[in-house]
């Protein structure tokens, strides 16, 4: 499991050179394929159910808020994302900006043992950037609200802490955990606090943190676990050979928690190994683990790495037609796993063709019978993507060489995918075979039928 402890000698720069020396930066990671919305971690602790912040009052102090994001109270309303790409449920700063200040204001003045902060992107918008200054607001020269052009340290703040979890190589994708305290007692008094954040990078303009939510620990308050709040775990099921666990998360669909695990689970368990097979190649692993997440969402389905997240309301509407095999065919973007860059229609082509040959061919949704649903005015080309380039794939299959799919798939996997693959399993082009298949499927169509 890849969820690791950093610290300041670790994979992280923790740049903690004007940190009190008794303060200490824990961070918490988990990658993108063990990310969960339980924000499970090592040392850092689930969000607290009765921390200060949950009262505080956040403001920008510097900076412009993403009009896409959820908004301040996503700080500290003690909820946390479900999945790792929701803006509406995070906090972050305006698209192409550098960052910005975020004050806390706790409303009086208490003694803090512990601030906790936590985010969650699959790529560059995961890791966290900021200095954490604090204080009382009695200091003479103090500046509640500074902006951009005022060193904190010189209108009565204190620098807490440096955090920066950016690691050494990679965008940095996943879950972060971060908690800041003092080793020899509490961090201190005070009623404010100023996070002075930076965008993790300025590539683009996509590199303000998502920032989940921050917990301020009041020392005098015995800390509540939020855990009881937390999304429920998870429904998992191994497959049919024991070799992979999938889990299904119906937070956001708990209309469809039974059929998510009495008819979709079954099916995946069943039928995972079975694409597995298909698609093995020498030297490579399928994933022993994936996710699938339902929620309402635009489009219907898609997979990123070892997460799939699919259309509940789409799914709803079909669940005793097309639902569990259009995440069978997702099932099958799991096993893919490609590097670099390979053709999409082949792709999603691949994928359907396992689909709608082998685990539903009676289902005809890529055969004569679908197409001749267009009309005669319907003019296939091999590259048009999803159940046509199933087609296509399926009668290269039948005519020329039965294993084209497995090899072309291992080909793309080891990103050595070449159109002069086609000629060497075949002994034809690819535009040669395209010619001939929808020369056969015109032919067909234009057959009248009774």
């Amino acid at each position: 499991m890849k969820n690791s402890l950093l610290t300041a000698v670790g994979l992280l720069f923790l740049a903690a050179a004007e940190t009190n020396a008794e303060t200490k930066v824990t961070v918490d990671y988990n990658d993108n394929d063990e990310a969960t919305p339980a924000f499970a971690f090592k040392s850092v602790p689930y969000p607290s159910a009765n921390n200060a912040a949950t009262a505080a009052r956040f403001i920008v102090a510097d900076g412009d808020m993403d009009s896409s994001c959820g908004g301040l109270g996503k700080l500290n309303d003690g909820k946390l994302p479900t999945d790792a790409d929701q803006p509406e449920e995070n906090f972050f700063f305006a698209a192409g900006s550098g960052g910005g200040r975020l004050l806390a204001d706790l409303a009086c003045v208490i003694s803090v043992r512990q601030v906790n902060t936590y985010s969650w992107h699959p790529g560059t918008r995961g890791p966290q950037i900021y200095k954490l200054y604090a204080a009382d607001g009695m200091a003479t020269n103090f500046i509640v609200a500074p902006k951009s052009d005022a060193a904190p340290d010189q209108c009565g703040w204190t620098l807490v802490a440096n955090v920066d979890t950016r690691p050494k190589s990679g965008d940095g994708g996943g879950q972060y955990g971060v908690s800041i305290v003092n080793t020899a007692g509490d961090l201190g008094k005070f009623r404010y606090l100023l996070f002075d954040v930076s965008a993790t990078e300025r590539d683009d303009d996509f590199g303000n943190t998502f920032f989940s939510e921050i917990d301020v620990i009041d020392a005098s308050v015995p800390a509540v676990s939020a855990a009881a709040a937390a999304p429920a775990k998870d429904f998992s099921i191994k497959t049919a050979d024991g070799k992979c666990t999938i889990s299904i998360n119906t937070v956001k669909a708990p209309e469809l928690k039974d059929w998510a695990e009495t008819k979709l689970a079954p099916a995946l368990a069943e039928w995972y190994p079975k694409i597995s097979a298909f698609l093995a190649s020498d030297g490579y692993t399928e994933p022993d683990h994936f996710k699938i997440t339902l929620k309402p969402m635009d489009g219907v389905a898609y997979t990123a790495g070892r997460n799939v997240v699919a259309n509940s309301d789409w799914l709803e509407k079909d669940l005793n037609g097309e639902a569990v095999g259009s995440l069978i065919h997702e099932a099958v973007h799991v096993v893919q796993q490609f590097k670099g860059k390979s053709p999409g229609w082949l792709v999603e082509g691949s994928a359907d063709y396992f689909r709608w040959f082998k685990y539903e061919p009676q289902s005809h949704g890529a055969d004569l019978v679908w197409f001749r649903k267009y009309g005669k005015k319907f003019s296939p080309n091999y590259n048009d993507s999803y159940r046509i380039t199933a087609n296509f794939l399926n009668w290269v299959s039948d005519k020329y060489d039965k294993d084209i799919v497995s090899q072309l798939n291992a080909a793309m996997r080891e990103n050595r995918y070449d159109e002069a693959l086609w000629e060497k399993y075949t002994g034809k082009s690819l535009p040669q075979l395209g010619a001939e298949w929808k020369k056969e499927v015109t032919a067909q169509l234009a057959v009248p039928t009774e």
